[in-house]
């Protein structure tokens, strides 16, 4: 066989195989092994928050009169659909409202109670809704109370008073006054955090960061030994503006605090308010590379502290959501504040959040989405009902199915680069290459692996190759989709137009799974391994 000869065979071949490759595209491929682990599902991942700002509680969760909610005055079918979301944790009274908040005005006989200026949302709050009133609610839906002391306007003795409210069972006076209020038991709070947003220059009490870490840690010693198994959450970063500094503060907090706190609390809200959808879509992106980040410090100070024998410190994003809309100075005030409208690219968003909570299981051990009903939330209740916002339906199939093992899931697919874009009003820039299309978490438990997919493409279907590196995929697979006929379509009292739909099962057999994510999709797979 002469050279020429091999020459054009090796051409041939050349050829062929990029004719190959143009005509038939090689799948996307996810690789499922359970070898590759990075850390536990902790529950507390599909928390909310309740906040005492426009129709969240009155008119939300609590109405009394209302033919509509029970006889304590909680709106029932605000408590089904809560329900639904199998809510694990449930952060309150705030937000900012709680750094002008005194937890004693909330408690005792409802025409004793003072109302009061409510000085973050200018609107008058009548106390009529307290410290009880949220723990029936927690009871009623079964979920766990989380709750914020005032570090603006309230001192570290109003804090410790109101753990001993909580906590102790007898003898105190903050005790026995929960008894004379009607209630005999204690509540055992296990989570407390320290302040809201004291980073911010618009909260109420706003300190420096060595400022803060004196009095946080301060509280801290008085709240612990009110009651020594409670886990305290520090206020990390919520100003990420371009003139703040929230490297520095987060760095501080953990120096200062990391023999005393649990977890540092973390805020994001992203939006798309100059209309770009693939820029929106890497938003979650943002969110992931401060985790990061902010574990690197953890690390850092966790080789330095003393903490007892106690678990290192966490990080908690106990406010996150897609909020612009609703961001005007109008919109942010009075009766009907912060009542964003979402549509189906806020719900893959809001995916791409809870993938990225799922792939940082090790340190995120904590996320409250913000809020809970009517204000930037995933329910809207008004007079006559309510509906389901978009936003319901990737969260509820989240805390519903995944828990477990998060695993280092493998991701072969087309990319993209955004722009140099603001993530979100009042936040800062950035620039995302190599965006992934295929946006992927996966957890395993008790021999059943759940595949969470968001398809950020707008126009094209992107089938994949799902391979299971450890074991073989058995019998029928469920798949649930999240979609809509375009990127804008909304929910209202009338209609649905984006909701989570049960597809056709898969029976794949053997190691391979090969489906097409539709665009513009959140897709889950459930089945089991062996």
């Amino acid at each position: 066989m002469n050279s020429r000869f091999i020459k054009l065979r090796m051409l041939f071949f050349l050829i062929a195989a990029c004719l190959t490759t143009t005509l038939f595209p090689q799948n996307a491929r996810i690789k499922i092994d359970f070898d590759r682990t990075i850390g536990q599902v902790d529950k507390n991942l599909f928390g909310n928050f309740v906040e005492h700002l426009g129709r969240c509680v009155y008119g939300g969760i609590y109405e009394p009169g209302s033919t509509l909610s029970d006889e304590q005055g909680f709106r029932k079918d605000v408590l089904e659909a809560v329900k639904g979301l199998n809510v694990s944790l449930v952060r309150y009274p705030g937000g900012n409202f709680v750094s002008n908040y005194h937890w004693i005005d909330g408690v005792g006989p409802k025409e004793d109670r003072v109302p009061r200026m409510e000085l973050a949302w200018a609107r008058l709050e009548p106390n009529t809704f307290g410290t009880n009133e949220f723990i029936q609610f927690c009871r009623k839906v079964g979920t766990e109370p989380y709750f914020s002391v005032n570090m603006g306007t309230g001192t570290i003795e109003e804090a410790q008073r109101w753990v001993e409210y909580c906590n102790v069972k007898e003898g105190p006076y903050y005790a026995e006054l929960r008894k004379k209020h009607g209630f005999q038991e204690p509540y055992n709070i296990k989570y407390w955090s320290l302040g809201n947003e004291m980073d911010g220059f618009w909260q109420m009490g706003h300190l420096s960061a060595e400022d803060y870490c004196k009095k946080a840690r301060e509280a801290a010693k008085l709240m612990r030994l009110t009651s020594s198994d409670i886990k305290l959450i520090a206020a990390g970063s919520s100003n990420y503006r371009p003139n703040a500094d929230p490297d520095e503060w987060n760095s501080t907090i953990l120096r200062e605090l990391r023999d005393v706190v649990d977890y540092i609390a973390l805020h994001i809200y992203v939006g798309n308010p100059d209309d770009n959808y693939y820029n929106f879509l890497s938003t979650p992106l943002v969110c992931e590379q401060r985790t990061k980040l902010v574990k690197g410090m953890i690390c850092e100070e966790m080789l330095k502290a003393d903490r007892g024998g106690r678990d290192p410190v966490y990080i908690a994003w106990d406010e996150y959501n897609v909020w612009y809309r609703a961001r005007t100075d109008e919109s942010m005030q009075g009766t009907r504040a912060l009542e964003e409208p979402y549509n189906l690219e806020d719900a893959l968003v809001i995916a791409g959040f809870l993938n990225v909570f799922i792939r940082n299981a090790d340190i995120v051990k904590m996320a409250n989405m913000a809020q809970l009903v009517n204000v930037i939330a995933p329910i809207r209740a008004e007079k006559n009902g309510i509906f389901k916002q978009t936003i319901y339906y990737p969260l509820a199939l989240f805390a519903n199915n995944v828990k477990g093992t998060s695993l280092d899931v493998f991701v072969d697919c087309d990319t993209y680069d955004t722009d140099e874009f603001y993530i979100g009003l009042g936040e800062s820039q950035t620039k995302q290459t190599n965006v992934p299309y295929l946006d992927v978490s996966a957890t395993y438990h008790n021999g059943e692996v759940v595949i969470c997919v968001v398809n950020r493409h707008k126009e094209k279907a992107i089938s994949t190759d799902i391979l299971c590196q450890t074991g073989e995929f058995k019998g029928s697979f469920k798949v649930f989709e999240v979609n809509g006929p375009d990127i804008k379509a909304m929910n209202n009292f009338d209609k649905e137009n984006v909701r989570t739909i049960a597809k056709a099962d898969i029976n794949p057999g053997g190691d391979k799974i090969t489906y097409s994510f539709p665009a513009h999709s959140f897709t889950m797979i459930k089945g089991q391994i062996k």
